[in-house]
């Protein structure tokens, strides 16, 4: 017996440390070569690379949105709509589109659902707009926004971020400018973001 519950000290102590183990370096999380200027001043950011198509932003959604309502002061989530190929590129307008007309918190999770839950085609500016539509946007405002020369800088902006993050799939997070969290789970994910969060805190501050 008494041999029984040692096993299970034993077992419980390296659960223990499984669970509050430090992230790796190289496992999981990168440090870019090139540290990039944030735009988020004083605040530490965070950006998402996503795509509405894409099943595992599906499935980090849910997570990243809970943990963005519990988020600190001093950290700010930057939603980057990702574009892979020309068949991602509405979705890019789209995202900017409705933040320019205060409608994209609103139908984040609509346009998520209407992926990968009820199969909605929105592969082209008519179908998206009339999507947006019969989910109260102005379809006049939205078109005229839609391929403005303001929305498309955006889409460029998207599209060079990606290429300087060397960002190679979605969801991927970038910290502060340095750190790439890539492939992993939405706990996963969350577990190394709010690590590296206070890894940059400490860093600002001058702490190591």
């Amino acid at each position: 017996m008494k041999f029984i519950k040692q096993i299970f000290v034993v077992m419980a102590l390296l659960c223990v440390s499984q669970v509050f183990a430090e992230p790796e370096l190289g496992k999981d999380y990168k440090v870019l070569s090139t540290v990039q200027p944030t735009r988020a001043g004083s605040k530490i950011e965070v950006l998402e690379f996503f795509f509405y198509g894409c099943s595992h932003c599906f499935k980090m959604h849910p997570t990243l949105t809970a943990w963005e309502k519990k988020i600190a002061k001093d950290v700010e989530l930057v939603y980057v709509p990702t574009i892979f190929n020309n068949a991602w590129e509405p979705m890019a307008h789209t995202y900017y589109t409705l933040e320019l007309l205060g409608q994209q918190k609103r139908l984040h999770d609509d346009l998520f659902n209407a992926w990968n839950v009820n199969n909605i085609d929105l592969s082209d500016e008519a179908k998206i707009t009339e999507f947006v539509g019969t989910h109260g946007v102005d379809r006049k405002k939205f078109g005229d926004a839609y391929s403005s020369f303001a929305i498309q800088s955006k889409v460029t902006r998207s599209k060079q971020l990606a290429q300087i993050y060397g960002i190679r799939g979605t969801p991927s997070l970038i910290v502060d400018g340095k750190y790439l969290i890539s492939g992993l789970g939405p706990d996963e994910s969350i577990k190394v973001l709010n690590y590296l969060i206070g890894k940059a805190r400490k860093e600002r501050s001058g702490k190591h």
